[in-house]
C-alpha cells in the first residue's frame, strides 16, 4: 500500500463521520473531482484501510440499554485455551467487543443487553457455558460519557 497523503486522510476523516456521503459531496469536501475521488476510495477499500460501511444503530431505542464490561480471567494461558475462548466469544451475539489484555486479567469483554435481568440470563445461559473461565468481574455502565468509532487521524496529517 502506498503512503497516505493529505487527501487520503481527508477522505478517511469525512467517510468515518458519514459513510453515506455521496461521492460528489466527498470530492468537493476534499478538493477533487468525482472520478479521482472515487478511485482513491476504491484504492483505500482495496488496501483494507476502509474495511466496510455500517449503519450506526441506537442501542437504547432498540431496547438494548444496558452496557456491561466484564473482566475475564481464564484458568490456563495456553494457545488452546485462548482459541476456545476466542471461538466462544465470536459465537455470542451479545458480545460487542472482546479484547485480550495485559494486566491482572486476560480479556475485557463488552456486552449489550436489554436490562439487568437480561444480563443475569446472559451470565447463566451464555457466559457460564464458555470453557476455561476461572473468574469474572462485571461493571455495568451507569452513564455513557463518550462512545465513538471514529479514529484520531491527526498523526497522519503532516
Amino acid at each position: 500500500m502506498k503512503a497516505l497523503d493529505a487527501i487520503d486522510v481527508a477522505i478517511l476523516d469525512a467517510l468515518q463521520r458519514d459513510g453515506r456521503l455521496p461521492n460528489v459531496a466527498l470530492a468537493k469536501a476534499v478538493g477533487l473531482s468525482a472520478t479521482p475521488c472515487a478511485e482513491r476510495v476504491r484504492a483505500l477499500e482495496a488496501a483494507g484501510v476502509i474495511r466496510g460501511y455500517a449503519a450506526d444503530l441506537d442501542a437504547e431505542r432498540l431496547e438494548l440499554g444496558l452496557t456491561v464490561f466484564i473482566e475475564v480471567a481464564i484458568d490456563r494461558t495456553s494457545e488452546d485455551a485462548f482459541g476456545r475462548f476466542r471461538d466462544a466469544m465470536l459465537a455470542i451475539p451479545q458480545v460487542q467487543e472482546c479484547h485480550m489484555v495485559a494486566g491482572g486479567f486476560d480479556y475485557l469483554v463488552k456486552v449489550r443487553v436489554r436490562d439487568m435481568a437480561a444480563y443475569r440470563r446472559f451470565l447463566g445461559d451464555a457466559l457460564s457455558r464458555v470453557p476455561g473461565i476461572r473468574e469474572t468481574r462485571s461493571y455495568a455502565v451507569m452513564e455513557r460519557v463518550k462512545e465513538s468509532r471514529a479514529l484520531d487521524l491527526s498523526h497522519l496529517r503532516g
